[in-house]
């Protein structure tokens, strides 16, 4: 069995579906993807600690977001649930950390970028909850999830590179994006290139563009996640999509 890369995604709002550019980059990453045996998703949407795993079986998906046109209210994604990885997320955790079953559904930050990714809904799916937003200890549970990744589960951590949304003032999908976009965007992609997670880590103090590149920061936090599952945080990960929507970076990056 293929040992499975770990992805960090800017997973956009659900009118990002509808970017044609985003879609062909998204379905390029996943076809040159082994096929995955499940997916472990992290989304910036479900906050919550303790730990908390979310549904083993098929449930309605969360549509955690308003004012959108009726039809994003109308999507499915009925993928299988996945009990076993849940039972192996649980022992990985150490004996402290206590984790929670939910029923809790697919929030869009999981089922968004899914939908183009692995179309079929065919592959078992385990969200969990970011039971905290600081670097040093999403490292630390992305090194306790690593494992997985030989037994073929793919770690998706689903966030955003920027997402000043209180600070936009032009909300079309090919909108110029703002400076504060732009300087954190570059600094992101020459971070990430050195492998410097250190710096990564202290990003509201070091990054250009902060705080209107992430006022609150659990869009962010995801990034660390899958820094952790990489197994050597310091490697310098590939970063296949890139680019602004709605003058937000979609930056997004691969470990291998």
């Amino acid at each position: 069995m293929s040992t499975m890369p770990a992805l960090f995604l800017s997973h956009g709002a659900p009118p990002l579906v509808d970017d044609p550019a985003w879609v062909a980059q998204l379905q390029e990453l996943a076809a040159g993807l082994p096929r995955p045996k499940a997916i472990l998703m992290a989304s910036a949407h479900w906050e919550s600690a303790p730990l908390m795993l979310g549904a083993t079986e098929t449930v309605p998906l969360v549509y955690d977001f308003g004012g959108f046109a009726p039809h994003y209210y109308e999507v499915r994604y009925p993928a299988p649930g996945a009990p076993e990885l849940a039972a192996r997320v649980e022992k990985l955790m150490p004996d402290h950390e206590h984790v929670t079953r939910t029923e809790r559904g697919l929030d869009h930050g999981a089922y968004v970028p899914l939908t183009v990714m692995y179309p079929d809904a065919d592959i078992p799916v385990l969200q969990m909850s970011l039971p905290t937003l600081e670097p040093d200890r999403l490292l630390e549970i992305g090194r306790r999830l690593a494992p997985l990744r030989d037994e073929g589960v793919l770690i998706v951590g689903s966030g955003f590179t920027t997402h000043g949304l209180p600070f936009l003032r032009d909300f079309r999908a090919d909108a110029q994006a703002p400076g504060w976009s732009r300087e954190f965007d570059a600094w992101a992609a020459e971070t990430l290139a050195r492998g410097a997670v250190d710096e990564l880590a202290d990003f509201r103090d070091r990054a250009p563009g902060m705080p209107y590149a992430h006022p609150t920061i659990e869009h962010m936090a995801p990034m660390f996640l899958t820094l952790g599952a990489s197994g050597d945080p310091g490697q310098s990960p590939e970063q296949p999509i890139d680019g602004f929507w709605m003058g937000l970076s979609k930056r997004s990056f691969q470990v291998a």
